[in-house]
């Protein structure tokens, strides 16, 4: 039993079939349509009309034609038939053949009689003349011959007379070609006014289609000629006038693109001055403030070592506390100008992650514990392409992060893998955690939370200038990765970020932690450039109570005056990228190395010392492939830095 909707839908389904096949059969005439231009419709237009009406009065004039040739010859077949039959009574009534013979020999000499047969009553054939061409194209007629003479009438016979229609066929092929040639002739004067027609009303529209295709290219309004009242000239008029009007709004708007083009302009001119004083306040900040702080450092240090009353080492710890809170202040400066001058370059390397995780935790395990915190490291067995120096700053900036806001419990780093080519590093701590509303906000630069509830550590170093997280973002971007952050308040936060792994090897996660460099600097010959004295005493005072054998200078002619008064070649020089009289450490190691050479004497060991921070400076300095120590530099990082710097000398 079929459905009541059934029928519909089957109905709606067969409708919808026949208009696709519609569609199907006639999208070619309208794709032919749609590709000629409007001469060539128009012309369309004028021509199909009159080729359909001249073919239909073509043949119907050809079939009148015809049908009156037809009917004419059939009247002169029928006129001979009758005209035979007649006199063919007497000689069918008495047989005389021979004369039968000569009436239809006689009959069929008549012009388009092309056979003449004459016939007994009972179907016998008596006379049959038949001209050469008598085949197609002819008419047939039949007359009985009838005997009217006696009292009943009757048939003695019949006569067949055939009308050959060849002229008549002629004469309608020679019509039709006469109509053809009409037809063509008036078909190419329907053409030629059709086209021309089409021309004069399509000419006035290929104005319009041309100037609307100038119409914002020319700094004059686009218009058109009005050519005549018609519907056309409205048209031109009209299109006149909204060129005239696009033309105003276009200059309208022009200008008041040009006006916020200036302004923007303005704006960002002053943006770049105030950036480039923030960038001079912060290299004048990193520089001219660090000089007393190292000096500060150094003294403090040497302080520390000749000291044995207690309070007086409290004193001096606190000192160094508050010295070690202005070097960090000091370091997001740096970094931050440095990364800003674009003079941090990128070097990708493969490496094993555990041995970053193992300087990070040398630099902060004692941090750590001073806090009473707990600071671990998940072994990583895996290696990552990346930025080693760029991915321990990161990592450096973040644990000290998590440690600064950290009261209680501590901080994790690890790693795990997330997919087979990228290592997402982690770092996790038990701090107070990040309102919402400030979690947007703790990358860009000098934003502080300041109503966090761990400010006010006991060393002061948690205040900061925001510049730390801001630090790892744009190192971030430079190894192409993203810092992300997930923290609830009050249980503490995660930063995460992802690095490409490095398939070719792996270590196991028990590698040992690199060692610092070992060694002892008693009896080594250290020569101290610097242009501050303050530095030099102290620095003197600290190398002199590791046993070092000291002399120290202002510029090179002090040096070469302590290096000649030497008995034996220096081992090491530690060198200020500034000295006086606008000499550069650079310059001075050059110098020595010219003059060792001459004396054919080892080449020295070199540290450069800088709290530079413009980019063309320290452009320079990295390009010189020099260890660079930026101020202030602490006792134990100068320590390291010199047994690492013999180190390379005496295995090169």
């Amino acid at each position: 039993m079929t459905h009541p909707a059934a029928a519909p839908g089957i109905g709606g389904v067969i409708r919808r079939g026949r208009q696709a096949m519609d569609l199907a059969g006639n999208s070619w005439l309208a794709r032919l349509w749609h590709h000629t231009s409007l001469v060539q419709r128009m012309a369309f237009v004028a021509l199909v009309p009159t080729l359909i009406t001249a073919a239909l009065l073509v043949t119907l004039l050809t079939q009148r034609q015809l049908d009156t040739l037809h009917q004419m010859a059939r009247g002169n077949a029928n006129a001979i038939a009758t005209q035979t039959a007649s006199v063919c009574v007497q000689p069918l009534r008495t047989m005389r053949l021979r004369e039968l013979l000569r009436i239809a020999d006689s009959i069929g000499e008549l012009p388009h009689v092309t056979r003449v047969q004459i016939r007994t009553a009972d179907g016998q054939i008596l006379a049959d003349h038949r001209a050469a061409d008598d085949g197609h194209d002819v008419t047939s007629v039949v007359r009985e011959v009838v005997d009217t003479a006696q009292a009943t009438p009757q048939v003695l016979g019949s006569v067949l007379v055939n009308v050959s229609l060849r002229d008549a066929v002629a004469a309608q092929r020679a019509t039709l070609r006469h109509a053809l040639i009409a037809l063509l002739l008036s078909l190419l004067v329907a053409g030629v006014i059709g086209w021309q027609a089409a021309r004069w009303i399509s000419a006035p529209l290929r104005r319009l289609a041309g100037a609307v295709r100038q119409l914002g290219r020319d700094d004059q309004p686009a218009s058109v000629p009005v050519t005549d009242h018609t519907e056309i000239g409205e048209l031109q008029r009209g299109f006149n006038h909204a060129a005239a009007a696009l033309f105003e709004s276009r200059r309208s708007l022009r200008e008041r693109i040009e006006e916020a083009t200036r302004e923007l302009e303005h704006k960002n001119a002053a943006l770049e001055a105030a950036s480039e004083t923030r960038s001079r306040f912060l290299a004048a900040a990193a520089h001219d403030l660090r000089q007393p702080l190292y000096a500060l450092t150094l003294f403090s240090a040497a302080l520390a070592l000749d000291e044995h009353d207690p309070q007086r080492l409290d004193r001096i710890a606190h000192i160094q506390e508050c010295v070690h809170s202005l070097d960090h202040l000091f370091g997001e400066l740096l970094d931050l100008s440095r990364l800003e001058a674009g003079a941090v370059q990128v070097e990708i390397g493969e490496f094993p992650l555990n041995q970053v995780f193992a300087e990070v935790s040398r630099t902060f395990s004692m941090v750590a514990e001073q806090r009473g915190l707990v600071l671990r490291f998940h072994p990583a067995r895996d290696w990552v392409r990346s930025d080693r120096t760029m991915l321990t700053r990161m990592l450096n900036n973040l644990v000290s992060n998590a440690l600064r806001f950290t009261h209680r419990g501590g901080a994790l780093i690890g790693a795990r893998r997330c997919g087979d080519d990228r290592l997402r590093i982690e770092v996790w701590d038990t701090g107070s955690g990040i309102a919402a509303e400030h979690l947007p906000h703790v990358f860009d630069e000098f934003y502080r939370i300041d109503d966090h509830s761990d400010a006010g550590l006991a060393d002061g170093s948690q205040s900061g200038l925001g510049l730390g997280l801001a630090t790892v973002q744009r190192l971030a971007q430079l190894l192409d990765t993203v810092v992300e952050v997930d923290s609830r308040p009050g249980r503490g936060s995660m930063f995460h970020f992802e690095l490409p792994l490095a398939r070719a090897q792996t270590l196991p996660p028990s590698t040992p932690v690199e060692e610092q460099p070992a060694g002892d600097l008693a009896g080594r010959r250290v020569l101290v450039l610097d242009d501050d004295p303050a530095i030099l005493s102290g620095i003197r005072f600290l190398l002199r109570s590791w046993g070092c054998d000291v002399a120290v200078a202002e510029d090179h002619q002090q040096a070469q005056e302590a290096i000649e008064n030497w008995p034996a070649p220096v081992d090491i020089v530690i060198c200020d990228l500034h000295l006086r009289s606008g000499e550069r450490g650079t310059d001075l190691f050059a110098e020595l190395d010219r003059l060792y050479q001459r004396d054919g004497e080892a080449r020295f060991a070199r540290l450069l010392v800088t709290g530079e921070t413009r980019a063309e400076r320290l452009r320079e300095v990295l390009a010189d492939k020099l260890t660079v120590l930026y101020k202030p530099v602490s006792p134990q990082r100068l320590h390291n830095a010199m047994l690492a710097a013999l180190a390379a000398r005496d295995g090169a």
